[in-house]
């Protein structure tokens, strides 16, 4: 073989070799899974899909450079569990891709937030905003007959979420998963903060109770299946929508911070970025 070829297939080997050891480092990142409170919804500012309302600041991306990986966003805004094995609508333009698809077997970090779209929670704070402080249209609504609507949305939920967290570690056999809770939205105790979050004073510790059973379920779903739990809503205690607007974490009904209603802000996802950070270097 003359030289000259000698060289080129020296260098065609070496490109290839560079392009293979790129490709594996991308392959070997961080791909977070999940709804608007992972994609953050008008928290500035705008990546990915327009529809999936994905922001450059959310806890993803904030907490990629201390995790050390790769980033490859998958999170999508009215996620829910069945929209991590099929694409999500978007309205206009290309569905959101099934956002397991972004996971393969050198994916290293995987984290998620979902379960809030499955049991409908944008619907059940739309029926609970209460003109009166002293109604209580939230539990009229929800419990009947000693039947608690919510509570049972919640523990139906509870195999999706686990069937997830297992496609998960099949598609991504070597990755440490990590289940990121849903924050405080309501004060850890008391009657909430009417008119600011218009919850009447007797349903505002009701739908405390429900976010927190919310999560509840969804420590459980991580212990069953091996995956690791970071919670958010420990962290964002005393940050709450009730908070002024330099110290809360959550946006309330009337957004005084770049969020969507009812949201997190970009300090609560520095918040749960830092969380779930500090988880990942254990």
């Amino acid at each position: 073989m003359r030289s000259s070829s000698l060289a080129t297939l020296a260098v065609t080997v070496a490109v290839a070799g560079w392009l293979g050891a790129a490709e594996a480092r991308a392959a070997a990142g961080y791909v977070p899974l999940g709804d608007s409170y992972t994609a953050g919804p008008l928290v500035p500012y705008p990546v990915g899909p327009l529809g999936c309302f994905r922001s450059s600041h959310n806890y993803p991306h904030l907490a990629a450079s201390r995790i050390g990986l790769p980033l490859r966003d998958a999170s999508c805004s009215g996620a829910k569990t069945s929209q991590m094995f099929t694409p999500q609508p978007l309205g206009a333009g290309s569905p959101n891709p099934p956002q397991l698809n972004s996971l393969n077997a050198a994916t290293r970090v995987v984290s998620l937030t979902i379960g809030g779209n499955d049991i409908g929670f944008s619907g059940i704070v739309q029926s609970c905003i209460a003109a009166n402080p002293f109604g209580s249209p939230c539990r009229r609504r929800y419990v009947a007959g000693g039947v608690d609507a919510i509570g049972a949305r919640i523990k139906a939920v509870a195999p999706l979420v686990a069937g997830v967290l297992r496609a998960i570690r099949a598609r991504a056999p070597r990755a440490r998963v990590y289940v990121v809770n849903y924050p405080a939205i309501l004060p850890e105790d008391g009657h909430g903060c009417w008119p600011q979050m218009p919850i009447s004073f007797i349903d505002a510790p009701y739908l405390r109770a429900k976010v927190r059973q919310l999560d509840r379920m969804l420590a459980k779903q991580a212990a069953g299946t091996g995956a690791r739990f970071v919670d958010w809503y420990a962290a964002s205690i005393g940050h709450d929508a009730c908070r002024p607007a330099s110290t809360r974490w959550v946006e309330p009904l009337i957004p005084g911070n770049w969020a969507a209603s009812i949201h997190p802000n970009r300090r609560g996802m520095q918040g749960a970025a830092e969380a779930l950070a500090a988880a990942a270097s254990r």
